[in-house]
């Protein structure tokens, strides 16, 4: 896996511009930050993140494959606001379940989720060595 950032440009902070690998790929669905019964626990976006993302990494695992193997995340979140007010936390939640690990990645507001409490659905794909 090689992370892509132009020579000259800054250093993103929390992702990385581009990536190049290769190997077997691995998909989630977009996941939301529930619990394995399909319960929101928490209506803070921190916590969702969290939960959303052990959830990907429980899909990833059950695929043979690691929060290190995730080369691109898409998250969807209800309120960009609230995403940049919660930066802080958010990254705390990302470290404390993917570690140090910065897939290209983008952010999109969208009007709301299928379920009404989620404020985050986050897709994922993963690139395991062959």
């Amino acid at each position: 896996m090689q992370f892509l950032n132009p020579p000259g440009w800054p250093r993103p902070k929390g992702y990385s511009n581009g990536v190049s690998a290769r190997g077997r790929m691995v998909f989630t669905a977009g996941v939301i930050g529930w619990d394995e019964r399909e319960e929101i626990r928490s209506d803070d976006l921190a916590e969702q993140v969290r939960q959303a993302l052990t959830n990907i990494v429980a899909i990833l695992r059950a695929g043979d494959a690691g929060p290190e193997h995730i080369v691109r995340m898409t998250w969807y979140v209800t309120d960009a606001e609230e995403y940049r007010a919660s930066a802080k936390e958010i990254g705390a939640a990302y470290r404390a379940v993917i570690g140090s690990h910065y897939p290209a990645m983008a952010v999109v507001q969208v009007a709301r989720l299928v379920e009404a409490r989620a404020k985050v659905e986050i897709e994922a794909t993963a690139v395991v060595p062959e």
